[in-house]
């Protein structure tokens, strides 16, 4: 069964797409851009900054949708500076206890609105 999904606590789509989708047991995320929920502006100017509200978007996003960051089975990154790569992991580290999604990361030639970095994200629904 396929159900497209939404979050109160996450950025509304800048474009014709879902926040995320549901298949089965699987919840899909649209990629996030550090946009603030309230304002649909950049979070800052900063990897930092961006990286941090790109994170706290999935996880409302998985949260508001019976999943969790625990339950991330892989993580996509994509980077408008790969020379930030070691910044966002940072960033990302801190919300993980320790284990780890499977992750790829890349640079891209562009990101939506400027942004320096997109995550999305498959996960499983809580059972």
């Amino acid at each position: 069964m396929l159900e497209r999904l939404s979050s109160q606590n996450a950025p509304k789509a800048i474009g014709s797409y879902s926040p995320a989708s549901r298949v089965d047991n699987l919840i899909f995320t649209s990629g996030q851009l550090g946009l603030e929920p309230t304002t649909g502006k950049l979070a800052g100017d900063d990897i930092t900054s961006q990286a941090t509200q790109a994170m706290n978007n999935l996880k409302a996003i998985l949260e508001d949708n019976g999943s969790s960051l625990a339950k991330i089975v892989k993580t996509t990154v994509y980077l408008s500076d790969i020379a930030d790569f070691a910044s966002f992991d940072k960033v990302y580290q801190g919300f993980f206890a320790g284990q780890y999604p499977a992750r790829t990361a890349f640079q891209v030639g562009a990101l939506p609105m400027a942004a320096k970095v997109e995550v999305e994200v498959v996960a499983l629904i809580e059972e």
